[in-house]
């Protein structure tokens, strides 16, 4: 996933930096790339016109996110990357009550892994400052400390 653009060496460089990745950059499939304690997955498979899924594009990607979530048995902590990443998550686990969105923001609810909100590393938060690296590195250093080795 964001392999070989500006979102995917932002989460690379953070990955690395935090200690989730082996190297700080990744440009293709088998460049070497490993993860420790992390799995990277999307709720839209594709790139979508303006970069902006529709609700019927996320829906026909839900079921792969929820066969992940099934499959993966020792999520602790799941970080979201945009608001629509947030809402889709919060909408597999079938919540009555949903918290807002808000960068950083930390929800812990019982019997689900904890939940860390931030916002998508695009050029448009990055270059207008809306995300600045020490708001991306804090949330994978509050991501990391809540993990329980």
């Amino acid at each position: 996933m964001f392999t070989g653009d500006d979102s995917g060496n932002w989460l690379v460089k953070a990955l690395h930096e935090v200690g989730f990745a082996n190297q700080p950059l990744s440009s293709t499939k088998d460049d070497g790339l490993r993860l420790k304690s992390a799995y990277i997955t999307a709720v839209a498979r594709c790139v979508p016109p303006e970069n902006k899924p529709t609700y019927k594009e996320i829906e026909n990607c839900s079921r792969y996110l929820k066969e992940e979530l099934r499959i993966l048995k020792n999520v602790q902590v799941v970080l979201t990357l945009g608001k629509i990443a947030f809402d889709s998550y919060l909408k597999h686990l079938n919540l009555s009550e949903r918290p807002k969105f808000k960068h950083g923001f930390v929800y812990k609810h019982e019997g689900f892994p904890i939940l860390i909100a931030s916002y998508h590393p695009s050029r448009q938060n990055t270059q207008t400052k809306r995300l600045t690296w020490e708001m991306w590195t804090e949330v994978f250093k509050k991501t990391k400390d809540l993990i329980k080795n």
